[in-house]
């Protein structure tokens, strides 16, 4: 669950870094790769809850 945690973590922070790109300075490319990114993101908080609630019943 660290790992996946860790990927999490990466993952908001290139989101971060290109969502600003694209408010900040109006970069469409950085604006194309924040939202590919939140979809990874998606992917990676539902592993996680679902990780989550595994190790709660456990």
């Amino acid at each position: 669950m660290n790992e996946l945690i860790t990927k999490i973590n990466a993952s908001f922070e290139t989101l971060k870094a290109d969502a600003e790109l694209q408010a900040e300075k109006g970069n469409k490319a950085a604006g194309t790769r924040a939202r590919k990114t939140s979809l990874e993101l998606e992917k990676l908080l539902k592993e996680f809850r679902k990780a989550s609630l595994e190790a709660s019943k456990a």
